[in-house]
């Protein structure tokens, strides 16, 4: 197992910091203050150089500082004891990733590279809102493991777009070319077999890790499944938009397909969003988190970068005592975590017994932090 760490970052015109540089500590990096203050944007910064995007789904312009027309992030990397400096930077119109001085000819190239997991109370929307939420879940670990995911997904989500955009032209133009439409079945029907079969495969690693983890966190023997709800009912996804051609013309929109998949999440043989109490539902998008993360470190053979924000709003004492427990016993590797009360999270992080630093950030959060242990 590589060690990865993230040894200095540095944002300029990023979010509500003009100029900000952080030293970190290998192990454990704690961010405490008041809301507002900026914790949650550090740890959105170390998203984007990670996955060269925002984790809450932000378009760059919405990471530039107010009144600034750019925005640049820098980063030292240290694995196996070689420095990679990473950087990230948005001019307005396109953004660029280097590494030690190179940028890379596409950003998919570098995707993945850097492993990272954040959980934040957003998560909630995992349950609370539709698939598309639980699709970029599958989409986002995927794209990390597999360059060949990223690239199958690029291609099907182009050719779904255009076979959308065509569908609607026939509906206003009152015509319809059955020739044309097929041109686009056909080179769908490739991607979405490969997608159908990675994403299966995953969801098949990714479920004994969830239970194992989840009744760890929990402490019962309560009965937690994932599955893949397919969008097709076969392999054959050309075939299946033949089938369902008359409905398409109707929605004008494309009914079926990896577009259309769904991570289905139960308790108890209930779906959890209906019957599970508010600790039921936290400890299981905690143990789906952190199944991601184990799936990723197990393919990767890296520890990918552990992002916890805000993690007292989301657990109870006992909950946080579990957490911390868990993470120490499986070796976790970097870690940072925000916290309103600087005395609370100094007390959660001794509990690691193992090297950290915390930064105090005031009401001015340009300002450089300061630095605990």
């Amino acid at each position: 197992m590589s060690a990865l760490f993230l040894k200095t970052l540095q944002l300029t015109h990023f979010k509500n910091y003009t100029q900000h540089r952080v030293e970190l500590s290998p192990r454990l990096n704690g961010f405490a203050g008041p809301n507002g203050t900026g914790k949650t944007n550090l740890l959105e910064a170390v998203h984007v150089l990670c996955l060269t995007r925002s984790h809450h789904r932000l378009s760059d312009k919405y990471l530039v500082e107010h009144g600034a027309d750019f925005y640049r992030l820098e980063g030292y990397f240290e694995r196996n004891g070689e420095t990679e400096h990473i950087v990230v930077k948005y001019d307005g119109q396109r953004k660029e990733v280097e590494r030690n001085g190179s940028p890379f000819p596409r950003l998919m190239d570098y995707i993945g590279r850097f492993p990272v997991v954040m959980i934040s109370p957003d998560d909630i929307s995992l349950v609370q809102e539709g698939s598309e939420e639980r699709r970029r879940f599958l989409d986002a670990t995927l794209s990390q493991l597999s360059l060949v995911y990223l690239s199958q997904l690029t291609i099907y989500t182009s050719l779904l777009k255009q076979r959308n955009a065509l569908l609607r032209a026939f509906a206003e133009q009152r015509r319809f070319d059955a020739l044309l439409l097929e041109t686009f079945d056909r080179q769908m029907a490739g991607p979405a077999a490969a997608l159908w079969q990675m994403r299966s495969a995953f969801v098949e690693q990714l479920a004994p890790l969830f239970q194992e983890i989840y009744a760890e966190i929990a402490g019962t023997r309560e009965s937690v499944a994932l599955g893949l709800e397919r969008g097709g009912d076969s392999d054959d996804l050309a075939a299946e938009l033949v089938a369902y051609r008359e409905r398409d013309r109707a929605l004008e929109r494309t009914s079926v397909g990896p577009h259309r998949d769904d991570l289905s999440l139960t308790l108890n043989g209930y779906s959890i969003r209906k019957y599970a109490s508010q600790g039921q539902l936290k400890s299981f998008l905690l143990a789906l988190r952190l199944a991601q993360y184990e799936v990723l470190r197990q393919v990767k053979g890296t520890a990918p970068l552990l992002l916890l924000d805000d993690l007292f709003d989301k657990l109870d004492e006992q909950r946080v005592q579990q957490l911390i427990a868990l993470l120490w016993m499986r070796q976790f590797g970097q870690i940072f975590i925000t916290d309103t009360h600087p005395q609370r999270l100094e007390s959660v992080v001794k509990a690691f017994g193992t090297e950290y630093r915390i930064y105090t950030l005031g009401e001015n959060a340009s300002g450089s932090g300061v630095p605990g242990h």
